[in-house]
């Protein structure tokens, strides 16, 4: 069965900084597409930063560029993104998803088959 937990989210000052973890089980992750997307209250869907099959690409919205940092760890079969310098319009429930057809445009959620539960983050003084 393929399932995708993530962790690491909560409340977090401006100009903090959290990871986010996300655990996969029931497949190998490496040769998955993997993707970070949140969506806060009132607004649609986002991705934020995503890594293509084979790791060709690697993507990150304007608004985290330069803060935001993915990787995997194909040892433990989990992806991560690290979250520096956080804005309170960072505040949303991040999901972590993964797939088989994410290539370059891995930003676009319509090429992910699995998501996680999703984690909220919340930025605020």
């Amino acid at each position: 069965q393929v399932q995708l937990v993530e962790s690491g989210g909560g409340l977090v000052q401006p100009g903090g900084s959290l990871r986010l973890s996300c655990a996969a089980s029931g497949f190998t992750l490496r040769y998955y597409g993997i993707g970070w997307f949140r969506q806060a209250p009132g607004k649609e869907r986002e991705g934020v930063s995503c890594i293509a099959v084979g790791d060709r690409t690697t993507y990150y919205a304007d608004s985290v560029k330069g803060r935001f940092t993915i990787s995997r760890d194909n040892a433990k079969n989990t992806v991560s993104l690290q979250m520096n310098s956080l804005k309170p319009e960072d505040t949303a429930i991040y999901y972590c998803a993964t797939g088989e057809r994410v290539g370059s445009r891995c930003y676009v959620a319509d090429f992910y088959d699995y998501w996680g539960q999703g984690t909220q983050v919340t930025v605020s003084s």
